[in-house]
């Protein structure tokens, strides 16, 4: 199999009047390299030094592109072995959930949440090893230190799916990402932010917070109780009670 990192030359990023590139440049270059590659699931992306290079992006960049990615589902990363193409679904699968997500409303989108993700959180409780922790820590670390609203978003969501990988369960995992793909597919129409960024006292920092902390306790309930009143007072803030 053809592997873009060995054989196929790769275009280098550009950015405008050599200013930082953007997330979203970052992302689409990433993608490009994954598809021209033609890797498959479980196979291994080149080391970061070496996408660095191929891509014209700096480790940051490039760092922000795959926590895109792993939030998305398409890779994951694993310390010390590298990052990995994920086992995606077949087209009609994602074309099946493409078409649930016209079906639900957001209301329900967030009952499903609230019915599914709490269970996942017990389940990395009793689960969760020291990397997986490790993990958990440095995302929920993004959210507090995300520097506008999109950015803190794509964290969040890499934080909840940290939360589903701490399972070490793969059907749990897969229907996290599931669920994830109907959610980014919902129509949820425009949400008015008063800010650039999430404020210092922002409820979900909070939240998070709580969700790590029994989680590395060994909480299970603890960490049921803590996803269930996250999502509960996420729904309040956009629906009032779900």
């Amino acid at each position: 199999m053809t592997k873009l990192g060995d054989q196929l030359p790769v275009q280098p990023v550009a950015s405008n009047g050599g200013g930082p590139v953007s997330r979203e440049a970052a992302v689409a270059a990433l993608r490009r390299l994954i598809e021209l590659g033609n890797y498959a699931p479980g196979d291994r992306l080149p080391p970061e030094r070496e996408l660095i290079v191929q891509l014209g992006l700096t480790r940051a960049a490039l760092r922000k592109a795959l926590e895109t990615l792993e939030a998305e589902g398409l890779i994951w990363r694993h310390v010390g072995k590298g990052t990995f193409i994920a086992s995606e679904g077949e087209g009609a699968v994602a074309g099946r959930l493409h078409d649930l997500a016209k079906q639900i409303t957001p209301v329900k989108m967030m009952r499903a949440r609230i019915a599914i993700e709490p269970a996942i959180a017990r389940e990395a409780a009793m689960n969760a090893s020291t990397e997986a922790l490790a993990r958990i820590e440095d995302a929920l670390t993004q959210t507090v230190n995300a520097p506008t609203w999109d950015e803190y978003e794509q964290f969040d969501d890499l934080l909840h799916r940290r939360i589903a990988l701490a399972t070490d369960n793969p059907l749990l995992i897969s229907l996290f990402d599931q669920l994830n793909q109907v959610r980014r597919a919902v129509a949820w129409g425009t949400v008015v932010r008063a800010s650039i960024r999430p404020p210092a006292d922002h409820t979900s920092f909070g939240e998070h917070a709580r969700i790590a902390e029994t989680i590395a306790a060994r909480d299970a309930n603890g960490a049921q109780e803590a996803m269930r009143k996250h999502l509960a007072s996420v729904a309040a803030r956009l629906f009032g009670e779900v």
